[in-house]
């Protein structure tokens, strides 16, 4: 088996020491940086998350900080989702977008005031397309990579664990709300949100030094609530209909064929750098889009590459992500599926690398 080597080039997290305590067993590179994948199996994991609490090390969803007094206005080139209603104190799930109205990133904007956001990123180099739009423009704002690494805590039982170390104000936190909370005389950013359907909290650790006190900290408040480090779940990822950039797409994809439509407000965000294209878009429809797709038979192997979607000797599509799910007994997947076949309930076949397997497309995710 080969192995990556360790360089300054992937960076370890303000988190990594608890990780590696805790016995991971897997990681991906992300954003240049360490992810783990799993740590007992990825079903142990799976049934844990649903069932107790994680702590996960997501300091690789990097952010991007825009600050300064058009900090607003180019949040708004990037995105075809209207912000002008967002208030400071909110967090918005936005699609960001190239000229040709192609995906370049799926992110989380986090407004802490008119002239200051956070930006928190997928995996794409989003970072040096922002400050190329702000340079292009001439735009007075600041454009960085603050020290800001998320740490989420994820599960039934979060409310319990926060609640312990923050203070029950947390739980009246909002979804996709956020508020400052104390640890040790640092001012902590803390949302009710993260990469899971399962419940919990991101919260924005400002200074890598207090990474391995907050880590610890959660896990000595959860022994008696049964926490363990975690990690984004493929299983409960695909089973909740959670796209993954790079994966389930890339900038050769709108958002309107992966499904974010809801999510562009193309007639109304003034400014958006891909709103003329996305108009087109949006006025033809797409011509294929996302779907949850049942794949049949036995557990498939890793979806390690795109698997084709057929009928007959007619290409219809690709499997991006795919897995055996447990609690539904059955192969759950995220394909992108021509218009031609992606009402529900419509049979046709995988080319999976251990053969060809017969396969339903359906409308909603399991989750």
């Amino acid at each position: 088996m080969a192995l990556i080597s360790l360089s300054r080039r992937l960076r370890r997290t303000p988190f990594s020491e608890g990780v590696e305590a805790a016995g991971v067993k897997g990681y991906t590179v992300y954003n240049r940086m360490l992810l783990p994948t799993v740590f007992r199996s990825v079903q142990e994991d799976y049934h844990h998350l649903k069932s107790a609490v994680q702590v996960w090390d997501v300091a690789c969803e990097r952010q991007v900080e825009l600050r300064g007094p058009d900090a607003s206005r180019l949040m708004q080139m990037l995105t075809p989702r209207d912000l002008r209603g967002m208030l400071p104190g909110q967090c918005y799930y936005v699609p960001i977008v190239d000229e040709t109205g192609g995906m370049l990133n799926d992110p989380v904007a986090v407004k802490l005031a008119e002239d200051r956001w956070w930006i928190s990123i997928a995996d794409s180099d989003l970072l040096l397309w922002v400050k190329g739009i702000a340079y292009g423009y001439r735009l007075d704002v600041l454009v960085d990579e603050p020290d800001v690494s998320p740490l989420a805590v994820q599960g039934p039982k979060a409310d319990e664990l926060m609640a312990r170390v923050f203070g029950d104000a947390v739980r009246d936190l909002r979804f996709f709300r956020f508020g400052h909370f104390d640890f040790q005389g640092r001012d902590l950013v803390i949302a009710r949100s993260g990469y899971s359907k399962q419940g919990g909290f991101e919260i924005y650790v400002e200074g890598s030094d207090i990474g391995m006190p907050l880590w610890n900290a959660l896990m000595e408040a959860g022994k008696d609530l049964d926490v363990h480090a975690g990690c984004p779940n493929l299983i409960e990822r695909i089973e909740s209909g959670l796209l993954s950039y790079g994966n389930d797409m890339t900038d050769d994809n709108t958002p309107h064929e992966c499904g974010l439509g809801r999510f562009c407000n193309t007639a109304t965000a003034i400014g958006c750098v891909g709103r003329d294209a996305l108009l087109r878009v949006s006025k033809e429809g797409p011509v294929q889009q996302i779907r949850p797709v049942e794949i049949h038979g036995d557990a498939v192997p890793p979806c390690d590459r795109q698997w084709p979607v057929v009928v007959g000797d007619k290409h219809v599509g690709n499997i991006s992500s795919a897995v055996w799910s447990p609690d539904f007994n059955t192969n759950v997947s995220i394909g992108m599926i021509r218009m031609t076949h992606w009402d529900a309930f419509t049979e046709v076949d995988v080319v999976t690398p251990e053969g060809v397997r017969a396969a339903t497309v359906y409308e909603a995710f399991w989750n």
